[in-house]
């Protein structure tokens, strides 16, 4: 019985050195705390306001002002809200108290990432942000720009298809002329019929072949532009001017895809072969006797089936060319570093933990400081209050135990009281207790 209790006596002793301890660190902690929120909540004010400026047009007065009063209030509302989870929630004992003050800081948590730490993030990787966006754009109208001049090159690709139909309709025309289709040699009315189909799609030939070096020429131009946003990427500097530069160069690139785009000739080589079966002048037959013009008519029959199956041919190939997908519309719009940093945020994981880091890295301060807190409690648990007290506490206690005696002490008796003295001759009589002399 005398065993347990001294090892449970020897139990609250240990338990009672080490909730001092902890208490002694915790209280050289308090010294440095305060210190080290206020240089968190200052630097977060800093990169606030850097991107608060960010978002402000005017440089003026104003505009100083407006941004400094911001990125202030943020560093005092940080202060203060870390203060009060400092001292508060590791001091609560109940579990509900516990749970409410943690929602508490989950939502001032949150808070502090919508007001400050997209801001920070801005002020961290806003330029990088923006020359991301600048280079997504290039790689956009590249794109654009190199799907608008494959549909126009495979359009100049119909010439092939044009010029095999047009060198088709020539051999026949001279075959008539010697005679080897109608039997009828010359330059009858079949002979006309082909050669007049022969020289539309010559002048359709030479029309597509006109539009190739313009296709050239504006897919070189195109390139060069881009070869100029590329640069304005990478350049060093600040980026809101390369950005205006940037703006410039896109609006030129879109007028020339636009210049592609209406520089396929899959369109016109559409309605060349609905044309080219649909409008046939039929010359008047020549031949001198029936059976002649019998097998004239026979062979401009025959051609004119040749002509539909060429027009459906050439049609297809066209109309293949005009089914491939358009160029997307890119369009180039500025924007902010802030909102960079927002639409690229998965590019810069980085920043984004330096900026929330910065301000709720004293929730971690909090949570130490709950463990430790618990820990002092659990060393005191179930020991007395006078077995807790220091030597300096019991020594104060003591003087003050002395004092409180000393003021409640009782009056001395009569015996010990010290005696009159005889009051010494003055020639006055003494007075009784009615008031009359002697």
């Amino acid at each position: 019985m005398d065993e347990d209790i001294s090892r449970g006596a020897r139990g609250d002793a240990e338990g009672i050195r080490y909730a001092s301890e902890l208490t002694g660190h915790v209280r050289w902690l308090d010294g440095i705390t305060g210190a080290a929120l206020g240089v968190l909540a200052t630097a977060s004010g800093i990169y606030t306001y850097l991107g608060v400026s960010s978002l402000l047009d005017d440089t003026g007065v104003l505009s100083f002002a407006a941004a400094a009063s911001y990125s202030i209030a943020v560093s005092v509302g940080i202060f203060v809200f870390w203060s009060y989870l400092m001292r508060l929630l590791p001091a609560v004992r109940t579990m509900g108290a516990r749970i409410g003050l943690m929602v508490s800081m989950l939502i001032g948590s949150l808070a502090i990432i919508a007001m400050s730490s997209w801001l920070n993030a801005a002020a961290l990787a806003g330029s990088a942000a923006v020359e991301q966006h600048l280079a997504k754009t290039v790689q956009e109208y590249q794109a654009s720009l190199e799907r608008a001049n494959l549909i126009a090159v495979s359009a100049q690709g119909l010439e092939r298809d044009v010029a095999r139909v047009r060198q088709s309709f020539e051999d026949l025309s001279e075959q008539e002329a010697n005679g080897d289709l109608s039997g009828l040699a010359g330059r009858g009315a079949v002979f006309r019929v082909l050669r007049q189909k022969s020289d539309e799609l010559r002048g359709l030939e030479a029309q597509i072949a006109t539009q190739a070096p313009l296709v050239a020429a504006g897919f070189a131009e195109g390139n060069a532009i881009l070869s100029r946003m590329r640069a304005l990427t990478v350049e060093p500097g600040p980026v809101e001017p390369r950005s205006v530069q940037f703006s410039e160069e896109a609006v030129r690139l879109a007028g020339i895809i636009t210049q592609l785009r209406q520089l396929s000739v899959a369109p016109l080589v559409t309605r060349a072969a609905q044309d080219l079966a649909a409008s046939v002048v039929l010359p008047e037959l020549d031949g001198r006797t029936g059976a002649a013009r019998g097998d004239q008519q026979s062979t401009i029959t025959s051609v004119l089936k040749v002509l539909g199956q060429r027009a459906d041919t050439l049609r297809s190939a066209a109309e293949a060319v005009i089914a491939m997908p358009p160029p997307s519309d890119t369009t180039y719009t500025p924007i902010s570093a802030a909102d960079a940093v927002i639409l690229y945020a998965g590019n810069f994981a980085p920043s984004w933990a330096g900026a929330i880091a910065i301000d709720l890295l004293p929730a971690v301060l909090v949570l130490i400081l709950m463990v430790a807190q618990a820990a002092i409690r659990s060393g005191r648990d179930g020991v007395r209050v006078e077995e807790t007290l220091t030597l300096s506490e019991l020594r104060g206690a003591m003087l003050a135990l002395r004092e409180m005696e000393a003021m409640h002490a009782a009056p001395a008796p009569e015996a010990e009281r010290p005696t009159r003295q005889p009051r010494a001759a003055t020639g006055l009589k003494p007075v009784d207790d009615a008031g009359k002399t002697g």
